[in-house]
């Protein structure tokens, strides 16, 4: 009896949560793919992926991605703000709905944060179309990225102001072109002459408005690359199609770490008392992660040991690392030995007096 009552107990608990589930909405974390205690990097990773994957440009007749699309727009705006996640955490996607009331979100607007939202093609018949038509100048920015950035990863906040036009009262001339035109001057005599031909537009002019850019900045990233690429938020063009603007690494100069390619460089100076005695120590590792030093011998200044896989990741595959090369200095006391001292010294390091000129460049 007991045991009967126990399955119908079991049943009802998961047709419960059945029916909760669908109560309170779509599985936002399983839509991105990430686990319901991911960062924010991780599902901004995750949509600026699969946004990609399931634009409604690579699917133009799938009515499943464009709907697929959307729940990826809808999971990535919840989740990536802390107040909404804290409320979808709570309540689900129907919690949400009812803080939101009847503002829609348009499922682009995420995508345009990460890549540039005018005219943005993934191929297509419209190629020969966008070779003829005007295009405004690139925008070329240089970025600030610290090496701890270049290390993990990151997504980066640009706010900019666009100009951006709007429609006024009147007209105005544009597409203009040269075109020949013939004039009878009499029987049998003709004039041809080139002509400026316009067509009549709506007039125009341009409004700043700020948007918010998301820069991925890839693990191995060196400086002077092109990082991210929005298109259609360069330049405008009156005719055209605006110009893309482009962001390009500017890496910070670190107060303990030197980058050279994926190789690493650091200096450690140690006390006379430690470079004779040996030493353990921790150096803090651009994540975090502590990178442990153990020396038994003796250190001398301009020592140097390699500390292998401690360097930065390729770009190409992150799982690969290089090198971190440790350099030694040593410090001295200052003041004077009296005599007992010195030769306490020299007792104990049995070593003879010794000097060497040479050039060290």
């Amino acid at each position: 009896m007991a045991a009967k009552f126990d399955r119908k107990w079991r049943l009802f608990l998961l047709v419960l949560g059945f029916c909760l589930q669908i109560l309170a909405g779509k599985d936002f974390y399983a839509i991105l793919g990430v686990t319901r205690n991911a960062s924010k990097k991780e599902i901004k990773k995750a949509y600026r992926k699969l946004a990609m994957k399931w634009h409604p440009d690579k699917h133009p007749d799938d009515e499943k991605a464009h709907e697929m699309f959307h729940d990826l727009s809808t999971a990535y705006e919840a989740l990536s703000d802390d107040e909404k996640r804290k409320i979808y955490d709570a309540h689900g996607e129907e919690g949400l709905k009812k803080m939101a009331g009847e503002n829609g979100h348009d499922p682009f607007d995420s995508f345009n944060s990460f890549f540039g939202g005018f005219n943005f093609h993934f191929g297509g018949s419209d190629h020969s179309h966008r070779r003829d038509t005007p295009k405004g100048a690139d925008i070329v920015m240089d970025l600030d990225v610290t090496l701890e950035e270049l290390y993990t990863g990151e997504f980066i906040e640009v706010m900019r102001y666009k100009p951006e036009s709007e429609t006024i009262p009147g007209t105005r001339k544009c597409n203009c072109r040269q075109e020949m035109r013939t004039t009878q001057l009499g029987p049998g005599r003709f004039q041809m002459a080139q002509e400026e031909v316009c067509d009549e537009c709506p007039a125009v002019k341009y409004v700043n408005k700020m948007k918010k850019l998301e820069v991925e900045i890839e693990p191995g990233m060196i400086d002077g690359q092109e990082c991210s690429r929005f298109v259609g938020e360069g330049e405008p063009h009156i005719d055209g199609d605006p110009g893309d603007l482009k962001f390009i690494i500017k890496e910070q100069r670190h107060p303990r770490f030197y980058r050279d390619g994926m190789t690493l460089y650091t200096n450690v100076t140690v006390s006379l008392v430690d470079a004779l005695n040996g030493f353990e120590m921790d150096i803090q590792h651009l994540d975090g992660h502590k990178v442990r030093v153990t020396r038994e011998k003796i250190t001398w200044p301009g020592a140097t040991i390699k500390k292998k896989e401690q360097g930065m990741p390729s770009y190409d595959n992150n799982n690969l690392f290089g090198d971190l090369f440790i350099t030694f200095d040593v410090d001295f006391p200052r003041g004077t030995l009296d005599d007992e001292e010195k030769e306490a010294v020299t007792k104990l390091l049995k070593q003879k007096s010794s000097q060497t000129v040479y050039n060290g460049l």
